[in-house]
């Protein structure tokens, strides 16, 4: 089960290693739950700036994270 980060006492704890931009300590990225969350609100909020290093720093750290599965087909609308 994923840590509960909305409690600052909580986020402070993590490293700064845990945030996808670790100067701003924004998008805390310590699972993959996390990191997928990260990106959904990077996409929705963040400058194009912003969303390319949260999604450098979940592939970095979460390499399957945005693969395909085997067997997985694209999304048609």
């Amino acid at each position: 089960m994923a840590k509960d980060l909305s409690d600052t006492k909580n986020r402070k704890k993590l490293s700064k290693k845990m945030f996808a931009l670790p100067g701003k300590r924004k998008y805390p990225i310590p699972d993959k739950a996390h990191a997928r969350n990260a990106l959904a609100r990077v996409a929705q909020k963040g400058t194009p700036a912003e969303q390319k290093k949260v999604k450098a720093a979940v592939k970095k750290r979460f390499p399957s994270i945005g693969k395909k599965q085997k067997g997985e087909k694209d999304k048609k609308s």
